[in-house]
This record gives C-alpha cells, structure tokens and sequence, in this order.
C-alpha cells in the first residue's frame, strides 16, 4: 500500500460585520454541496497567496488581500490527505457572486453548526474559534 497523495489547499478567513464568508460545494465536486471557507488546491510552485487570489476571484468574483496566517491542519481522507492553510484575508476589490461554487453565504460564528462542512474545515474551524475567543458582540 502506498503513501497517500499529498494536496495542499489554501483558504480564506473572510469577515465582514461580525460575519464570515463561507462557500458551498458544488453538487458535481468532491464531498458535494458540503460547506467551506473559500480557497482551493495550491499548484505546484504557487504561493498561497497566489493560489487564493486565483481560486477567489474564479470561484467568487472578487480580487482579495492575503494576510497571516490564522491555522494549519492535516487531515486524512480515504485516497489523500489534505493539508489546509487557513488565511485571514480581505476583499480589496468586487462584491461575491457564485461564479464556480453552488452557492455562498455570510455567517455568524455561531451559526456554523447549521451547515455541514468538510472535515478539513471542520477541523480548522475549531482552531479558528479557539483563537479569537473575544467577548460576543451584543445580541440586540
């Protein structure tokens, strides 16, 4: 049995008042119609932030700015492991439109647990609630 295929996968933390951008699957992709921050596959000799500056703007429509480094996971899947960066970034130019995803949506933190996501994201989401532990923003 041989070693798994190594991907490394890029993705952006996307905020907007109190919310994060979060995309939707395609039915036709891989773990279809499941929910993720926006980003995808890094190519060989691509930077991470090249690599998220194409994906977005093909996925979504819009121009963004990478900035540090929020968390890293690994997480194994049946024929490959994922390594998935995840990227604080901003939109610096454009509105999102579902261009090559099934769909996109603004989401408060707690709502997370309202869509299914995949693994790798599930698993970076954790990291990423466990990093910004803030005070909640007022409820009204």
């Amino acid at each position: 049995m041989g070693s798994l295929q190594l991907i490394r996968v890029a993705t952006a933390v996307i905020a907007r008042d109190d919310r994060y951008l979060i995309t939707q699957r395609r039915a036709t992709a891989a773990l279809p119609l499941l929910w993720e921050f926006p980003g995808g596959r890094v190519a060989e000799g691509e930077s991470d932030a090249d690599a998220l500056k194409r994906v977005i703007q093909h996925r979504l429509g819009v121009e963004v700015e990478t900035g540090q480094l929020i968390s890293f996971v690994s997480h194994p899947y049946e024929s490959y492991v994922v390594d998935l960066y995840l990227y604080d970034c901003s939109i610096v130019k454009g509105e999102p439109a579902p261009q090559a995803v099934n769909a996109f949506k603004w989401v408060k933190s707690d709502e997370f647990d309202n869509h299914t996501f995949t693994p790798a994201d599930e698993s970076s989401m954790a990291q990423l609630l466990g990093i910004d532990p803030g005070p909640e923003q007022g409820d009204g």
